[in-house]
């Protein structure tokens, strides 16, 4: 993942209603969810989810399908774990975080 995607992803999720619509699209994982689904849950109106939405998409952490007549978002896993693995890639110079049989990280 290059520096500007992953400033352009952290920037997307630095916003609290994107970050709780985000989360919300990882736990309902490869099935998503609809517009009215979202705001219902997350008690956000339809034009402010609409606005995070698009937010997220432009930052490529979220798809958008048609089906039918709905729109379906997901979480793009795929760009979540180029994310992560760019956050921590190099953690801790290259040794394992959480040794075998720990229960905390190291303090790197």
């Amino acid at each position: 993942m290059e520096e500007n995607d992953v400033v352009r992803a952290l920037g997307a999720l630095a916003q609290p209603v994107r970050l709780r619509v985000f989360r919300a699209l990882v736990v309902a994982g490869p099935d998503g969810l609809t517009p009215g689904a979202l705001a219902e849950a997350l008690a956000v109106s339809a034009t402010g989810l609409s606005f995070h939405l698009k937010e997220l998409v432009n930052a490529s952490l979220v798809s958008q399908e048609r089906q039918g007549r709905n729109l379906i978002y997901r979480a793009s896993f795929d760009r979540m774990n180029g994310l992560l693995g760019y956050l921590t890639e190099n953690c801790c110079q290259g040794e394992p975080c959480l040794p075998a049989g720990a229960t905390q990280a190291c303090d790197c």
